[in-house]
C-alpha cells in the first residue's frame, strides 16, 4: 500500500495555521471586516482534516512569492453541504 505522504510537508502546500480567538478578533478589526467577507475553505478540505479544524475557525495561510517573499491569506473554514 505505500507509506502516507503527510500533505503538510508537500512543498506546493503552503503554511496554514489556526488563529486563535484573540488573533481572529485582531485581524477582522484590522481590516474592518467579518468572518463572511473571508474567502471560504470546506471542512472536507485535506488540509483543514489533517490539520484538525472545523467550521468557524480562520486560517492563516502564508505563500511565497517571487515579487512579495511571502504574502499571507486568510480563509474561513464552512462545513462542506
Amino acid at each position: 500500500m505505500g507509506d502516507c505522504i503527510n500533505i503538510l510537508e508537500h512543498n506546493l502546500v503552503p503554511k496554514f495555521r489556526i488563529l486563535s480567538d484573540d488573533e481572529k478578533a485582531e485581524m477582522l478589526a484590522k481590516f474592518k471586516i467579518n468572518e463572511s467577507n473571508l474567502p471560504k475553505i470546506f471542512d472536507s478540505d485535506p488540509v483543514v482534516k489533517k490539520i484538525e479544524a472545523k467550521a468557524g475557525d480562520v486560517f492563516e495561510i502564508i505563500r511565497e512569492s517571487e515579487v512579495a517573499g511571502e504574502t499571507t491569506y486568510y480563509r474561513y473554514v464552512v462545513e462542506a453541504v
